[in-house]
């Protein structure tokens, strides 16, 4: 399957973390331990480090950049974040990540109707944006 990307990053293989509900990085991700923090959110307690992230929304905030961007520099981020929709605040994150010269995550856009086949299965994600499982 084919994605289009959103932002560039590094091409990765890594386990699918497939969030069942929207989250805020602000509040919702704790930058300190890459954790699911929102105890409202269904997996909470979760880490998102590693993973190739995917949300099928996100909840707003001038802040979830900031949140991201620290993800980044304490190498607590995922390994790509797949989204439904894009979602500017949050891609914000990487591009300053990247002008700071961190290594950073891809972002993709894929529709949420593909999330479901992406559940609990190790991902392959090449630098054009092409998504194949091992």
């Amino acid at each position: 399957m084919k994605a289009a990307i959103l932002v560039e990053g590094q091409a990765t293989r890594a386990e699918a973390l497939v969030l069942t509900a929207p989250i805020s990085f602000w509040g919702g991700v704790n930058p300190k331990t890459g954790l699911i923090a929102d105890v409202r959110h269904p997996q909470h307690g979760i880490s998102i480090t590693g993973k190739v992230l995917c949300l099928p929304g996100t909840i707003g905030s001038s802040s979830a950049a900031a949140v991201l961007l620290e993800l980044v520099s304490a190498n607590l981020a995922p390994a790509a974040i797949i989204l439904h929709e894009p979602d500017a605040i949050l891609l914000l994150g990487l591009i300053v990540a990247q002008e700071m010269g961190h290594t950073t995550p891809m972002a993709l856009r894929l529709d949420r109707g593909e999330f479901a086949g992406l559940v609990e299965r190790q991902v392959l994600i090449s630098a054009e944006g092409s998504i194949s499982f091992s």
